[in-house]
């Protein structure tokens, strides 16, 4: 018999090369691998199409999704994390020496205000450097992939035919999260910041997770085990990677730089899939989400993740 073929949506990366080159093959299904370009557009169109059937997609967005009563649920693989102390840029000239000099002021924000690194840049300046996030104005430059979803009242929208990056090189923002700008007029936040992240991972265990994998409920629903293969397939992928990492052969670059620095750290996998080593760290993703008013703060962990994947690591 023929397995089924479901479109899969994931963009190829250290993690997931393996699966992706067909070195690793599911058991239950063949993949239809469709590539989105930018990645971004994918989430956009699975929240609001469900337009894939097994897809890549921001952790924020999938839980602002879930709150919306989507039809697609999270296995737990984290196929994408990142420190974020660098991705607060300041005007040189607008007076900020530190995060509490940012409040009262302008901050701009890459797309929506439900955007996973925003989101962990806010939790890091309230968090690590006391910053009263509601004391800010958070300005977007677009709109959120939920479309339900309404920001608070400090958050509004760019004005029309207005740049980020110009409103930062001119001062007219004191900062902004998420935007690339090589200009004399602006300067990371946090000075060294890379360092600063791997400091708070091995003070605290912070280590931010921006991207999961979702699967339609409709799938799930009529294919046990369905999950837990899916879930499978990218940890078996992941872990050739690894491996290779562990031997040195893989080229110390990008992503997998990092990933030799946290394992250096943490003496253990850069990249752990499953709930029971990566609890604290989401559950410190939606407590941010409940002060940024995103979320309830009431969500549990076996109401986001496939019933089948809970006690699931690879």
């Amino acid at each position: 018999m023929s397995l089924p073929t479901y479109s899969l949506v994931t963009r190829t990366q250290v993690a997931n090369a393996a699966l992706k080159d067909g070195r690793v093959q599911p058991k239950t299904f063949t993949p239809n691998f469709v590539e989105v370009d930018p990645l971004i557009a994918a989430f956009r169109r699975m929240v609001r199409g469900h337009e894939f059937d097994i897809t890549e997609m921001a952790i924020t967005t999938y839980m602002a999704a879930k709150a919306y009563g989507k039809k697609f649920t999270a296995i737990p693989v984290f196929i994408v994390r990142a420190f974020h102390h660098g991705a607060i840029l300041i005007n040189r000239n607008a007076g900020v020496t530190r995060p509490t000099d940012l409040a009262g002021r302008k901050v701009g924000v890459s797309r929506g205000y439900t955007v996973t690194t925003g989101v962990w840049a806010r939790g890091i300046m309230q968090d690590e450097y006391g910053l009263d996030l509601s004391k800010v104005t958070w300005v977007l430059s677009g709109d959120e992939h939920v479309e339900e979803y309404k920001a608070p009242g400090n958050v509004v929208p760019i004005e029309a035919g207005k740049k980020m990056e110009d409103m930062l090189i001119s001062g007219e923002l004191a900062a902004a999260i998420g935007v690339s700008v090589d200009h004399p007029n602006v300067a990371p936040l946090v000075p060294d910041a890379a360092e600063a992240g791997f400091a708070a991972l091995k003070a605290t265990g912070h280590y931010p997770i921006n991207h999961l994998i979702v699967i339609k409920d409709e799938l799930i629903d009529a294919n046990p085990g369905l999950a837990t293969d899916v879930f499978n397939a990218f940890a078996e992928a992941k872990q050739l990677y690894v491996n290779d990492l562990k031997a040195g052969k893989v080229e110390l670059k990008g992503d997998a730089r990092m990933h030799q620095r946290v394992m250096d750290i943490t003496g253990g996998d850069p990249m752990p899939y499953g709930l029971p080593a990566n609890e604290k760290n989401i559950m410190d993703l939606i407590q941010h989400a409940k002060v940024q008013k995103i979320l309830s703060g009431n969500e549990k962990l076996e109401d986001l993740f496939a019933k089948e994947t809970l006690g699931l690591s690879g």
